[in-house]
């Protein structure tokens, strides 16, 4: 398995589960959530796809949830539109990477105060 397949599967997964997100899931949990990016194992089982949400860290477990209760309809989705033999698990993580920016940006501002 080369791995542009797999980085070419992960471009893939990642504009479709944003896609579904953003028109076909109606959850208010998971409005204006973002697949920031998408990591698929070399077997292309497994699908870790890490997430933010424009409400930020206090949407967190709500996000979490509603992901949780739309990864079925994900998964069948991601497995019907991409015609693959073996659908990969999904899993999704956080993203922190938006608040850790976020943090850093804040620490140059303060050193540019003083």
């Amino acid at each position: 398995m080369t791995s542009y397949r797999v980085e070419r599967i992960a471009e893939q997964v990642k504009h479709l589960v944003s896609e579904l997100l953003e028109r076909r899931i109606k959850d208010p949990r998971l409005a204006r959530v973002n697949v920031t990016s998408v990591k698929v194992s070399p077997t292309l089982r497994e699908a870790t796809l890490f997430v933010s949400a424009l409400a930020g860290e206090s949407a967190r477990d709500g996000v979490m949830d509603g992901l949780e209760s739309a990864k079925g309809f994900l998964r069948r989705e991601v497995g019907r539109r991409l015609q693959l033999r073996n659908v990969p698990e999904l899993y999704f993580k956080w993203d922190t990477a938006i608040e850790k920016g976020d943090h850093v940006l804040s620490l140059l501002d303060d050193l540019k105060e003083e």
